[in-house]
Order: C-alpha cells, then structure tokens, then sequence
C-alpha cells in the first residue's frame, strides 16, 4: 500500500501548545498553495496511491479551493484505487457546505480536531472553536452522510480532571463516532504553552491515570485499543496511518510534508514562500537506511499497534535474516525485562509500557 499525503498549512491561530508546521492568516494564498501542490504533484504522475490524507493545519479553511485541489490530484495521479480519503477539519471552519462538498467530492473519512468539550480547557490552549462548535461539526458530518468520522481529544489540559476528560468523552461517543485519537499533551520546546507552563497542569502521573480510565471507558463503549494514541470500532481503523505503522510508504506533497519512497525518506523545506516560489525544488533532506536499520525502524513503528504487534519472521523475509539477527537478540532481551511480551515470533508492547515506550522503542533501534 502507499498512500498520499497533502499538508495544509494554513490555520485560523497558532495554539498553544503547537509545533507543526502552520501559518495564521495567510487565507489569500490558498489559491497558489493549490496551484503548487499540483504542480508538484505532477512529478509523480505515474504513481499509483490506495489512501489519501489531507491533513495540517487547517485543510477546512481550503473552502471553495477544495474541489479544484482534490480534481487535480484525481485527474494527475493514479487514486482509482484508493479504499480510504480523510480531511481534517476544525469545528469553527467545518461548516455544513464545505462538509457538504468534500463528500460530494469523494471524501468518505472526516477528523475533527475537537480536542476537548470544555470550553475552559480550550481556552487555556488558544483554540479558536467552543464546545457547542463541536458539537455541531459532529452532529453536520453525519447528517452529511460521513459513514466514519474521528475526533481528536488531548489528556493532559490545564485543569482537566478525570470529571471533564469523561464528559469529553461521553460527549463524543454519544455523538456515533467511529474513531477517536487521545494524545496526552506535551510542552514543545518554543511553544507558548512551554515557554509559560500553567500552574495547574496535569502532572505525568496525573496523565497516566487519566489515560487508564479514557482506555477503560472506551472499552466499555466498544473501541478496540489499536494502536498507542488511536481507538476504532471494529472495521473503523485508519488505513493511512495504519500503512505508516507497518513501515509502508507514501508521498507527501506541500511544504513541511514528508515522504518514504522507494526506500528513500525525504522532506520538503517548511516555507511556504519558497514552495509557492519553486513547488518542485523544495527537498531538503534525503536519507537511505541501510537494511539493518531499516528493520529496526519498521519494528519500532509496528510496536506501536497494540493488539497486532511485530511479526520478526516477517522482516527476515523482508530484510534478510542477517540484517535482523541483532534486532531479534534486543527485542528478546526486552521481553526478559517484561517490556515486551512474545508469542512464537510476534512481539507486543507490555500493557504498563504503552505510556512509557519511547525508551523500549530507543532500545529497539539499538540506541
């Protein structure tokens, strides 16, 4: 599988706590970003693609453009076979024709960054929408006819207690949502929030015991806890990032968007003035891993999916048997120190490791 990736860098206001690649009220160059992404996009002219993602940002603010963006890559790429088309959208810019016309447009797949149902938790993180606006961009995206729609929640706001985290929860869940990502919150170096951290911040075990009751909670509205941060009804996993975690590859157009093709990662240069300038010259970082670490990489991201887990046998299929020898030795010696867990070949992430596991992935990248 590969999938397709469009960065929309465009936003309303930078939050918070924000460190991606975004531009506050440059609306007027919405028109010349499409213009560029085609453009780049024809490079690839040849490329077949199964899942697209338009993702950023604020791909909501595209309003009227949206069309002539999702035609031109259509008629420029090979996306007849893509299973899978996602658009993140805000709650105070999803309004009901642009929702209207993405799906009309082909777009079966909605993320709405909602982030919390308290008004006072949105507010101490700079975001621009309110409760009741998420609430409407739910309830519009199935009246639309969006057949599965995710919503963002963070844990860890200022304030947030497990009372606030839960009605978040029950709000959206009673809204028929089909997936839900929870990311616990952190403080970006340069960010405002980092900068001046609240007082009343959750501290790490506070985060962890929020995340514990969310996992429950969801289980009992029957998601299956799929990967780290990411929660679907069955059938509802998302196969974009899903061909991430398994180390598939993918094209990212846009300034900021990164790509895994043909073996090879590289990444666009974060400008959008230079992209508008030179949409195709804009690669500033190329890099080729040889096998060996390529394997450790592929294994570190499928550790990330907590019920499927690494298959060991597979990557000495896939890398050589000779190039995942000293994989195999890390990922035994973390299963005696109980940070994995095995079954003949497929390897997990322990249970009270799944909010601790950068250290378990450093180990298995042999760091």
């Amino acid at each position: 599988m590969t999938g397709l990736y469009v960065h929309v860098p465009f936003c309303v206001k930078k939050c918070a706590y924000c460190d991606f690649y975004s531009i506050p009220s440059r609306n007027d160059l919405i028109g010349g970003y499409v213009e560029a992404v085609l453009k780049e996009a024809a490079g690839y002219q040849h490329n077949a693609f199964q899942t697209l993602y338009l993702g950023g940002g604020t791909p909501s603010l595209l309003g009227t453009s949206l069309p002539v963006l999702l035609s031109g890559l259509y008629r420029i790429l090979d996306l007849s076979g893509c299973s899978e088309s996602t658009i993140e959208v805000n709650p105070e810019s999803a309004t009901p024709d642009f929702l209207k016309t993405a799906r009309m447009k082909g777009i079966d797949r909605l993320s709405i960054g909602i982030q919390s149902t308290s008004d006072a938790e949105l507010r101490s993180v700079g975001r621009v929408h309110n409760a009741l606006q998420a609430r409407i961009a739910i309830m519009e995206a199935n009246r639309v006819g969006f057949k599965s729609i995710s919503t963002d929640l963070i844990l860890g706001l200022p304030g947030q207690n497990w009372n606030s985290l839960r009605a978040s929860l029950e709000t959206v869940t009673g809204l028929g949502i089909q997936h839900l990502s929870l990311y616990c919150l952190s403080l970006e170096p340069g960010t405002p929030l980092a900068i001046n951290p609240p007082e009343n911040l959750p501290s790490e075990d506070e985060q962890a015991d929020l995340f514990q009751q969310a996992c429950a909670f969801l289980k009992t509205a029957g998601f299956i806890h799929y990967e780290i941060s990411n929660f679907a009804l069955p059938g509802f996993d998302c196969q974009h990032n899903l061909n991430y975690w398994r180390g598939g590859e993918y094209l990212g157009l846009g300034p900021a968007a990164a790509s895994h093709l043909k073996g090879k990662r590289f990444k666009n240069k974060a400008s959008l003035d230079d992209y508008l300038t030179h949409p195709t010259g804009n690669i500033e970082e190329v890099e080729e891993l040889p096998p060996e670490f390529k394997a450790a990489e592929e294994a570190m991201l499928r550790l990330r999916l907590i019920q499927e887990g690494l298959n060991i046998n597979e990557l000495g299929v896939k890398f050589g048997e000779d190039n995942v020898s000293g994989l195999r030795q890390r990922l035994n010696e973390l299963t005696r120190q109980r940070a994995l867990v095995s079954t003949d070949s497929i390897y997990k992430l322990s249970p009270d490791r799944v909010l601790t596991s950068n250290p378990v992935f450093a180990r298995v990248l042999g760091d």
